[in-house]
């Protein structure tokens, strides 16, 4: 009777692929294992980290072909790593390779957080989500642009921070625009906003500026979009000018107002 294997799949989020910026119990996993997997940007962010090591990875729009891949491999009895950029439980990988595990019951799956572009984003602006926020992704790849648009009405409504994944891209120029629109039905036009670009790697940037500047912002694919609830405000600061949302604190000021 053949042997049946097992192997483990770990399913982790690098962050932005900073390398100082990925956590260290996810940094041991890379160490230990026998394959890293994931899509080939993020393979590239980390391979040199890692030599010999083996690498398997796939083009955009080819997610199931890799998360099989991976599966496959951890069934043959391997210690495989599948990195997802940002945290693998938020638009990432996690949820599919779950969906087919059960087509590969001999691999055992855990998955281990990184550093969401929702949280290095917020830090590079200030604190702009320390009340209540919602997350939504412009990408009607897997959601219809009805839904999103839904989602967006109902959070503007709730008064709650957004942040907006995937704002636009060269298919879809005109999302962000969309999105603005929506939320400019209940928002104020001087709603302050900010962007955070190309987190953690070369050519990082961010800013802030009115929900109607952010309107017609030439951003792309690389960036994260945050939008204040009606108490956030911009606070200037020794290091400039920082996008905060209040909790609601009393605390007593001294020497001048903060603007």
């Amino acid at each position: 009777m053949n042997e049946i294997k097992t192997g483990t799949l770990t399913v982790a989020g690098i962050g932005s692929g900073k390398f100082s910026q990925i956590t260290t119990e996810v940094l041991q996993a890379l160490k230990i294992c026998d394959c890293i997997a994931g899509y080939e940007v993020y393979i590239n962010l980390v391979k040199e980290h890692f030599p010999g090591k083996e690498f398997l990875s796939t083009p955009m729009r080819k997610e199931e072909e890799r998360c099989r891949l991976a599966l496959q491999k951890a069934s043959e009895g391997k210690n495989v790593v599948f990195i997802c950029s940002g945290d693998a439980g938020v638009y990432g990988m996690s949820g599919l390779i779950y969906e087919i595990s059960s087509e590969f019951p001999n691999v055992q799956i855990n998955v281990l957080p990184g550093i969401t572009a929702a949280l290095s984003g917020s830090a590079l602006l200030g604190a702009p989500l320390i009340h209540d926020f919602a997350v939504i992704s412009l990408s009607d790849l897997m959601t219809p642009w009805e839904k999103i648009s839904k989602r967006l009405e109902y959070a503007s409504a709730a008064d709650f921070c957004l942040v907006l994944y995937n704002p636009m891209s060269h298919k879809r120029k005109d999302y962000l625009f969309k999105a603005c629109q929506i939320l400019l039905k209940k928002l104020p036009e001087d709603r302050p906003c900010g962007y955070a670009r190309n987190i953690g790697r070369e050519g990082e940037e961010c800013g802030i500026l009115t929900l109607k500047e952010l309107s017609t912002a030439e951003l792309d694919m690389f960036t994260t979009v945050f939008i204040g609830n009606s108490s956030t405000k911009v606070i200037e600061t020794s290091g400039g000018k920082k996008l905060v949302t209040p909790r609601g604190y009393e605390f007593e000021k001294s020497g001048s107002d903060i603007k």
